[in-house]
């Protein structure tokens, strides 16, 4: 009798093992994700636990500053950026998992304003410049930071607005500048300002992609992953058509064009 209630309890176990895999197999993603991507990585988390149990633990920053910490050692998982060069240069220096490196979107530039009608459908504002501050990341670390300083240049305006930039260190910081009015306006991620493609709040100029060279925000697997087996599995997610649509939502385009 005891024997055959040993077997049930082993049985029963390999059952509630097949039906609750999450619980068996559910691991831990540490994820360095470019600032302008933090939020939408919100709920591709939630989405992502749905479907696999794995947690996705977003650390945010400038893409500079990331890719310097993975260089010290920093026990992150996979590298979400805002450009693919810093991705790129981590595989050239052996720190990154040979062919996981891929574009998982395509990020848009906006000149944005808390304020209603302060920012015009052309821009005129800028070469106005009746304004006393104007926000940008620090082109240096950041891609989104780089573009709007290549949107300054390619319309003649760097050089008469340079004395009027507040730099942050990455474009979540520009956003905060704006928003908390020590700065009148600041070039942000057009996925930071708008809601199903809709700017929520204030005014906004979507830059026209001809100002500046395209923001391929490109992913990787990190050597350092300890969860290698669900790290992989993120990236994977990250490419699924309900992921993709989830993008441009948020204001993103994908990186195929689909």
């Amino acid at each position: 009798m005891q024997h055959v209630m040993t077997r049930k309890f082993l049985l029963l176990g390999a059952l509630l093992a097949i039906a609750l895999p999450h619980t068996v197999r559910a691991a831990e993603v540490r994820a360095a994700v470019a600032a302008n991507f933090a939020a939408p990585m919100i709920e591709l988390a939630e989405l992502f636990h749905k479907q696999t149990g794995h947690t996705v633990v977003t650390i945010p920053g400038s893409t500079g500053k990331l890719a310097t910490q993975i260089r010290q050692g920093a026990p992150f998982d996979v590298f979400l950026a805002a450009d693919e060069a810093a991705p790129a240069a981590l595989e050239a220096e052996g720190l990154t998992v040979p062919g996981t490196r891929f574009v998982y979107a395509l990020g848009r530039l906006v000149l944005w304003s808390p304020v209603a009608g302060f920012v015009d459908a052309n821009a005129a504002v800028l070469r106005e410049g009746r304004f006393a501050k104007l926000a940008i990341a620090d082109p240096k670390l950041a891609p989104y930071g780089l573009a709007s300083q290549e949107t300054l240049t390619r319309l003649q305006l760097w050089n008469a607005v340079v004395s009027k930039l507040v730099t942050g260190e990455n474009v979540q910081q520009a956003y905060q500048f704006a928003a908390t009015g020590n700065a009148q306006f600041a070039f942000v991620a057009l996925a930071q300002v708008t809601v199903h493609g809709v700017v929520r709040e204030g005014s906004a100029w979507i830059v026209p992609t001809n100002l500046h060279t395209p923001i391929r925000q490109a992913a990787v697997l990190l050597k350092s992953a300890k969860n290698r087996a669900a790290a992989n599995a993120f990236l994977q997610f990250l490419k699924q058509p309900k992921t993709l649509d989830l993008l441009r939502q948020a204001g993103y385009e994908p990186a195929d064009g689909k």
